[in-house]
């Protein structure tokens, strides 16, 4: 038989040496990882989305409100009010304004937009604003995660189908899950350098449906800006499928309200500013990005083309209402036409029981989306505060963010 192996001193020492150096190692991946630095304190039960309202009500007054950091209209997703600040991701409910969820890093906090019943957040880090963070609205509960190369600052919006990131000079594209569907413009390091179809431009605007995605850009060499049509979903996600592209020879490539309003189906709509012997119109393009028609803007637009606002262009179902910076205005759903502007007012709006509220001086104007008539004028009081105005809608409660505030009426 043979005798047992014996452990020598040696062998002791060496196993120790090991588990220490384990540990340490364990314990300098832990002090750097993004766990050691984020906070998430997830709701005791699930809120639950209220029933829309049945009719727009005869009055309004202030229920709560909360500081909140974010620049377009408030947040909502799953039932929550979503505020936040620097660093934190909070849900709330939209009843008392009592804090449901919430969600905080230890680095800053770029934007936040609601996709999927979710808040998805983005936060900086060395690349840009490109840690990816699904909340889910109802609970504050982690769902999925993504890490890319991005931009300082970027946009992110929700066509229904898709988030966009855009930025300076990149833009990507996600689905539900936070997969990439697709990257245009500035790309470290590729693997076929070719794949993208110009380098150097910067991005101006966007916007996207679910089989269209129009981009605004201003590249090196060319006297005017460029819109391109591509799919939103290409088969390979880091090669851009393009339908057409297209100079605008007589938008000068520094314009600074020029912007993509809209895409329906394959129509993309877009904001020329007046130049030379052309007065400020927006133009419709075909899905190749062929000029098809224009229809002239008559109300000043002063809302900047790069703006981190995506709440001054509200799809309502029947129309979109484009808030120009002093006026609203509608366009109808199926073909971009123009139907109707309102002006002197303070956002684009939001609906409730197949109404339009649309901000204006001293309260909420109630506005018919198919003929721009306003029946009424709900009375806001808001203080001495005089600026813009987004708002949303949650059941029978309206949230308006004023500055650095969201303000719960009902």
């Amino acid at each position: 038989m043979l005798a047992p192996e014996r452990r020598s001193r040696a062998d002791v020492i060496a196993a120790a040496v090991i588990l220490v150096v384990v540990v340490l190692v364990a314990t300098v991946i832990w002090a750097r990882s993004d766990a050691r630095g984020t906070t998430s304190d997830v709701a005791d039960s699930p809120l639950a989305p209220p029933a829309s309202a049945l009719s727009v009500p005869d009055s309004l007054s202030e229920l709560w409100r909360s500081s909140d950091a974010g620049s377009g209209a408030p947040v909502t997703a799953g039932g929550a009010v979503v505020v936040t600040d620097d660093h934190s991701v909070r849900g709330l409910d939209p009843a008392t304004g009592t804090q449901s969820w919430a969600y905080t890093r230890d680095v800053e906090l770029c934007s936040v937009v609601s996709a999927w019943d979710a808040a998805v957040s983005v936060f900086r880090d060395d690349r840009g604003c490109g840690q990816v963070t699904e909340l889910d609205g109802s609970t504050g509960a982690r769902e999925d995660q993504r890490t890319n190369d991005a931009d300082d600052p970027v946009r992110l919006s929700f066509d229904g189908t898709y988030v966009t990131e855009l930025g300076s000079t990149r833009l990507e594209v996600w689905r539900s899950d936070l997969v990439r569907t697709l990257e245009y413009g500035r790309v470290d390091a590729p693997v076929n350098p070719r794949d993208q179809p110009r380098v150097g431009c910067t991005l101006v605007s966007s916007a996207s449906a679910s089989t269209r995605m129009a981009v605004l850009e201003r590249c090196p060499g060319e006297k005017g800006l460029r819109l391109t049509s591509m799919n939103p979903a290409p088969k390979d996600s880091t090669v851009p499928d393009v339908y057409g592209s297209t100079i605008l020879a007589d938008v000068p490539d520094d314009a600074s309200t020029a912007r993509v309003l809209a895409v329906v189906g394959d129509r993309l709509a877009v904001y020329l500013p007046a130049s030379g012997a052309e007065v400020a119109r927006v133009a419709l393009f075909d899905g190749s990005a062929n000029f098809t028609s224009a229809q002239a803007v008559s109300v000043p637009v002063t809302t900047p083309s790069d703006a981190t606002v995506s709440s001054d262009v509200v799809r309502t179902g029947s129309v979109i209402s484009w808030w120009t910076g002093d006026s609203t205005v509608g366009f109808t759903q199926t073909d971009l036409t123009q139907r109707w502007s309102i002006a002197g007012t303070l956002g684009a709006g939001a609906v409730m029981a197949g109404q339009l509220l649309v901000p204006v001086p001293g309260g909420l104007a109630v506005v018919d989306p198919a003929t721009g008539v306003a029946s009424r004028t709900l009375a806001v009081d808001r203080a001495d505060y005089t600026g813009p105005v987004a708002i949303s809608v949650v059941g029978t409660r309206v949230f308006e963010h004023r500055g650095s505030e969201t303000v719960a009426l009902g």
